[in-house]
């Protein structure tokens, strides 16, 4: 009799390992897609990843951050992390639907607008309108969320009432108007001639004013070239935009991030009192638990195989799940 039971007890424990298995293991379709833009002249392109099922599955349009962050979350000046690819996986390995694209001007994008004088955060909220009404067309998607990554969650932000978007994630984002941020940043970094030279400009660009007279040190942030961008950007107001939504919207920030801090996402919960605010200890910009230590940060930045925080999967799954 005991052995039965120990039998029966034995299958039931492998029947339930072989379940899990299966589950961890579901079929889940990777393919390009792609979206025309600029009346059809050209075409930007993302990827799609499809966990197999029988109903629709919420989908994820996942917005990069800033510069030339590419669909993955990687850039060129920035550092390889591949944060927005893990985090489709993590979503796909869920049964959430994504598509993550590179914005125009970067790089699969750069072909649609080589010359960055052309960028503007107005065109860059227009694409994500025209990326997600193209998967709220197909059948295979139930809800659609948007999830924006540090700029990329002011361009969520703006774009769901027009997108149709059943809910809004802001990941990293920022609650401040960007130019104090800006001059926060470089505070930090720069000596005192650079910093009272970098407001002045600032100022200028916030007034919708050019300056071309940039020192060296500062042409990374306030080339000529990029100035157009930055004024469509300094308009804006990420906590006024955000108390603008009307649907469900998750905030979530790392306490070790040394880009955005805690004090954005309260302002933003502040402007939207209903949002759901989760801080998760250890993590940074790149959505992995470092130390804040300035070297571990860094390093952080070029490292691809570090593990996504654990509750940052936890927190954003449930959230869709629980729409």
């Amino acid at each position: 009799m005991m052995l039965r039971v120990m039998f029966l007890a034995f299958s039931l424990l492998i029947s339930s390992l072989m379940a899990n298995l299966a589950q961890a293991a579901q079929p889940v379709l990777q393919r390009p897609v792609d979206l025309l833009v600029d009346n059809g002249a050209g075409q930007l392109h993302g990827t799609l990843l499809l966990p197999s099922a029988s109903h629709p599955v919420p989908v994820v349009l996942i917005i990069a951050g800033s510069g030339p962050t590419d669909r993955d979350g990687n850039n060129p000046d920035g550092g390889r992390t591949d944060s927005l690819k893990r985090l489709a996986t993590l979503l796909a390995r869920n049964g959430i639907a994504s598509v993550r694209y590179d914005k125009r001007g970067v790089a699969s994008g750069t072909a649609v607008t080589p010359d960055e004088r052309n960028l503007s955060l107005d065109g860059y909220v227009n694409d994500a309108v025209n990326w997600a009404h193209q998967l709220k067309q197909d059948p295979r998607f139930g809800r659609l969320v948007l999830l924006g990554h540090s700029e990329g969650a002011l361009v969520a932000t703006l774009a769901a009432p027009a997108a149709g978007a059943d809910a809004v994630i802001s990941l990293a984002g920022s609650g401040r108007p960007i130019d104090q941020v800006l001059r926060e940043q470089i505070r930090e970094q720069l000596p005192p001639p650079l910093v009272v030279r970098s407001d002045q400009i600032i100022d200028r660009l916030k007034a919708g004013q050019y300056d071309t007279d940039v020192p060296p040190a500062l042409q990374v942030v306030f080339r000529p070239s990029v100035q157009p961008y930055l004024v469509s950007l300094l308009r804006q107001d990420p906590a006024a935009a955000f108390a603008r939504l009307k649907v469900p919207a998750l905030i979530v920030q790392g306490r070790n991030d040394i880009q955005v801090s805690v004090a954005d996402a309260d302002a933003l919960k502040a402007a939207k009192p209903n949002a759901k605010l989760v801080l998760i200890d250890g993590m940074n910009h790149v959505m992995r638990i470092v130390p804040r230590d300035r070297a571990a940060q860094i390093a952080s930045y070029q490292n691809p195989d570090l593990p996504l925080a654990d509750e940052l999967g936890r927190v954003v799954v449930g959230f869709i799940k629980g729409l």
